[in-house]
């Protein structure tokens, strides 16, 4: 089926999804007004959501699931129910074919959206998951940890951060293969509490802080990011 309102969109999804609507629904407009014997609306949009059903090849394209449209299976079932009915079907025929063609203006939507996404919420870029630091504060995850308090100051210098790679297996030897004890030292023993995202993104995310105060590890639904600071966000208790 085509792409419908995503409520867990962002600001440019909701534009671009909103457009393709506006698109479709005067294109039905169109329709309408140039038929002589005019159908009744409620049916109209019942088509055109049926219209909507396809076999799709699914495609993911920089973490976005693209649907591309392959078999009008929506198109069929209306052609099957109006088998028989000639006149009806020819009355309705147009808007079942718009309701397929809808699954292309959402795929385009879809791919002008990445690129713009892309430019104005990087996911490459720190700032992108933390705007606002003035209720931000940490909290203890783990029992290894000390006690510490944020810097905010040096935190609001996020254009200073630099991503880098996660080395999953590498910090799992070394937290939990390679201690000389039973103690477990948690790598990111501190969670940051209280930060919003950049307005529009609705990226929700959860943020560690690094032992050394140093790294940044944000974790969102489907992707985690490293970052690291030359300067550490923490300050350590007496």
């Amino acid at each position: 089926m085509g792409i419908v309102f995503d409520f867990n969109a962002n600001v440019i999804d909701i534009l671009t999804q909103t457009l393709a609507w506006v698109i479709i629904a005067l294109l039905a407009y169109r329709i309408y007004k140039k038929q002589i014997v005019k159908p009744k609306v409620w049916k109209i949009i019942i088509v055109l959501f049926l219209g909507l059903f396809t076999f799709s090849f699914n495609w993911e394209l920089f973490n976005t699931l693209v649907k591309f449209p392959i078999l009008p299976l929506g198109v069929w079932i209306l052609y099957l129910f109006f088998r028989g009915k000639k006149e009806a079907w020819q009355t309705y025929r147009s808007f079942a074919w718009l309701g397929f063609l809808a699954n292309f203006i959402f795929l385009a939507s879809a791919l002008i959206t990445i690129p713009i996404d892309h430019v104005i919420y990087p996911k490459n870029k720190l700032s992108t998951y933390i705007t606002n630091v003035e209720n931000a504060y940490i909290i203890p995850t783990h029992p290894s940890a000390k006690e510490v308090s944020l810097i905010k100051d040096n935190l609001l210098h996020m254009h200073k951060t630099r991503q880098e790679t996660i080395y999953s297996v590498k910090w799992y030897q070394d937290t939990y293969m390679n201690r000389e004890s039973n103690q477990v030292n948690e790598r990111f023993p501190y969670q940051l509490i209280g930060t919003l995202s950049k307005w529009g993104s609705n990226l929700p995310a959860i943020i560690y802080i690094e032992e050394d105060g140093k790294g940044i590890l944000v974790s969102t639904s489907n992707k985690q990011f490293y970052f690291r600071s030359d300067d550490s966000l923490i300050e350590r208790g007496d």
